[in-house]
């Protein structure tokens, strides 16, 4: 299994926005077999970054994941909807091998 770990830098005032990009994407991610974890957006502390988490059984399965989110309607409004909205200003991505019981 491979976690994939979000760490995005937001405008803060399009948290709102940003809330709702969060909830399009992880239905999306379930579409394509991988695991959402969710979205962790600002609290206490700073106010521009939010983090978020999702699964899949492999690399080879994510990256299929992400070739296939290319062509996807879904995927593509999503995309459009962070590019109008400029909900974030960039993010990193980092990849974990989770470890359980």
């Amino acid at each position: 299994m491979i976690t994939c770990h979000l760490r995005y830098v937001l405008d803060p005032s399009k948290l709102t926005e940003f809330e709702h990009y969060g909830k399009v994407w992880i239905p999306l991610v379930k579409k394509f077999g991988g695991i959402h974890h969710g979205y962790l957006l600002p609290s206490e502390g700073a106010s521009n970054i939010a983090l978020a988490s999702f699964s899949f059984p492999s690399l080879a399965a994510y990256e299929q994941y992400r070739i296939q989110s290319m062509s996807d309607t879904e995927c593509q409004a999503a995309f459009k909807y962070a590019e109008d909205t400029r909900c974030f200003l960039s993010y990193e991505r980092t990849f974990f091998r989770p470890v359980f019981e």
